[in-house]
């Protein structure tokens, strides 16, 4: 690809590209070790000035050629100088293309041709518009209970009649009523894949539905500190059911066009919980009575509820359906929801036959044991990269203000509730308005340059609120506690590009149908295990070590950086099917694609329709006919 076929990029991106060729030159132009002192000389200040660039320069280089190289970008330049100059370009570009699972320059298929011929937005079309609706409380709105607890648990660290019920726990015990939340978590995984797989993604929703409004009742009624723990642990053990079905859902029920972003609002919904609870907890927190904390506490009961009324709206998955053998009822739901009733869609018809025959090459060349994920170079590889993703939502230093903002601020001189309570709504709010800005835009960039421009820009943050907090524990320096604030708030929208935005997208995308819940279960697993340890030590480690805890973080942060450069494939832009044998080389996707085409040319839709008008006219429905 030459960047005169690049009309459509932004100038500012074309601007960086073009800079990066003028930082190549400069580079190259720089010798070493400088001349003068080759000849046992001092620095000349052409020297001094090309050393002390040096640094800078390369850096610029580096974030340049890894945002070139996520891109695939080709080697000519913009203002038609030979950037392929460089060999570090070339051969990062082409290891980088083998690494990332390769096959960019796929041919399009059936479905993406037939959505770029799709110039209909969404909201004009009545049923899928009615389908998006539904899919906010039922399925994206689930991440509502994970972020009301969160805030819930910063909040009430700053109510006195919650610190005085439960004895103003400290340290370990204040990690371990975090944690319990995660160890919840942890323990019900093995369990998610089996009823989300066996039981449907409708029922599974329902089950951890149940459970967490067991433990928001339990937690609320909470007479000792006992009790409390038990109802955290269940409201943590029902949570994965709900997210691990939810975010199944989204990517296997929406319409291909908006599937990525409607993904990425998924993580969105988490903003919206933790701003009601800090809403809340502001509000209660100066009650004289146990009201004061145990007002949150019965309200986490709400998404669930939302959940269980309007979950029985919700179609059940078409790829689940297809795979119980329930053909029709699938062709039915994508009739309605993505052809608006077009019982003759050429697109329904093409995506209902790429599902078919791709669950089928899926059930011929593997099974769904979780040894299946072991098995094979491919599925090592997924599991390595959820794996590794699991651990970057939590160890990218998101748990430090999730759970733990107030022993933060008091560490930088802000000792008042109040202040902290307005400090934590403040960052809440900010965190939605721009999760929810990042996930409507985001997805619309390849997963490789949104997760390393996230990576870099988290370590480059969270390394200046390390500096800054160390300053202030040294100095006592007024600015360096303002400086921490800013960090917190410049940290936000850093981590939602692509850890908030985009790792449910991406995890959908990254396993096929028959693996996909016990994948995003590792994920959870590992996600809830990094968890369950902040919790526990972050509390410890703050009040033992101070900022040089947050050490870790950084170095962690830089790993994850080499971590999605050398080993996160590109999936944008591509269904779900194209997807499945991403890393099982060309010979199964040729076989698919042979299938697919074979299919579509011969196949008759699998149910018999009737039409009826709705009474306002506004859409056709599929009815079956009872044979």
């Amino acid at each position: 690809m030459s960047f005169t076929q690049l009309e459509r990029w932004p100038p500012w991106l074309l601007k960086i590209l073009r800079a990066d060729h003028k930082a190549c030159s400069h580079v190259a132009a720089i010798s070493w070790p400088p001349r003068s002192l080759k000849d046992g000389k001092d620095l000349s200040v052409g020297d001094s000035m090309d050393l002390f660039a040096l640094p800078f320069k390369i850096l610029f280089h580096l974030l340049s050629l890894m945002l070139r190289t996520a891109l695939s970008v080709g080697l000519e330049s913009p203002c038609s100088l030979p950037i392929a100059s460089s060999p570090l370009v070339v051969s990062a570009r082409t290891s980088s293309d083998d690494m990332a699972g390769g096959d960019s320059g796929h041919n399009d298929s059936y479905i993406e041709r037939f959505i770029a011929e799709d110039k209909v937005p969404w909201y004009k079309k009545p049923n899928l518009r009615l389908l998006y609706l539904l899919m906010f409380p039922t399925c994206i709105g689930i991440e509502m209970t994970s972020g009301f607890d969160s805030s819930m648990m910063n909040g009430l660290q700053a109510v006195g009649t919650w610190q005085e019920f439960f004895n103003h726990p400290r340290s370990t015990i204040l990690g371990l009523l975090s944690a319990l939340y995660s160890l919840g978590s942890i323990c019900s995984l093995p369990f998610v894949p089996f009823v989300t797989d066996r039981l449907g993604r409708r029922w599974a929703i329902i089950v951890g539905s149940i459970i967490m409004m067991i433990g928001a009742v339990l937690q609320t009624a909470s007479q000792d500190f006992a009790m409390f723990v038990i109802a955290r642990f269940l409201l943590g053990f029902g949570i994965p059911f709900a997210i691990v079905a939810a975010s199944s859902m989204i990517g296997e029920l929406s319409y291909p066009k908006e599937r990525a972003r409607i993904g990425s609002l998924f993580n969105s919904s988490w903003f919206i919980g933790a701003i009601v609870a800090a809403g809340v907890t502001l509000g209660t927190f100066a009650m004289p009575t146990n009201w004061g904390w145990r007002i949150p506490s019965i309200l986490q009961i709400c998404p669930s509820l939302l959940q269980i009324i309007f979950i029985w709206s919700l179609p059940e998955s078409p790829r689940w359906l297809v795979a119980k053998g329930r053909g029709e009822e699938a062709y039915a739901i994508l009739v309605k929801y993505h052809a608006e009733g077009d019982i003759d869609s050429p697109f329904v018809k093409a995506e209902y036959a790429e599902i078919e025959k791709t669950l089928e090459l899926e059930r011929e060349s593997s099974n769904t044991t979780w040894k299946e994920l072991l098995k094979t170079p491919g599925m090592r590889k997924r599991v390595l990269i959820c794996s590794f993703l699991g651990l970057a939502t939590q160890w990218s230093g998101n748990g430090l203000t999730s759970y733990f903002l107030s022993p933060i601020l008091e560490n930088v001189g802000i000792h008042d509730n109040r202040e902290k309570n307005l400090i934590n709504l403040a960052m809440t709010c900010w965190g939605f308005v721009n999760a929810t800005a990042l996930a409507l835009t985001v997805s619309k960039m390849s997963r490789r340059v949104a997760y390393l421009a996230c990576t870099i820009s988290l370590t480059f943050i969270f390394t200046g609120w390390t500096i800054a907090s160390a300053r202030y524990a040294i100095n006592g320096d007024q600015a360096s506690s303002r400086a921490v604030i800013a960090f917190i708030f410049l940290y936000s929208p850093a981590y939602n590009m692509a850890f908030n935005a985009l790792t449910y997208t991406f995890l959908v995308e990254l396993f096929p149908y028959h693996v996909r819940a016990k994948g995003i279960a590792i994920f959870q697993w590992w996600g809830r295990a990094a968890g369950f340890f902040n919790q526990f030590v972050n509390p410890i480690g703050i009040n033992n070590a101070g900022w040089k805890y947050y050490i870790s973080y950084c170095i962690f942060l830089l790993f994850e950086v080499f971590f999605v450069y050398f080993l996160f494939p590109e999936t944008s832009h591509r269904s779900l099917e194209e997807l499945a044998f991403l890393f099982e080389g060309e010979k199964m996707r040729e076989e698919q694609q042979k299938r697919i085409e074979e299919h579509i040319e011969d196949a008759q839709p699998p149910v018999t329709p009737t039409y009826k008008e709705n009474d306002k006219g506004s859409a056709i429905h599929v009815e079956h006919l009872e044979k």
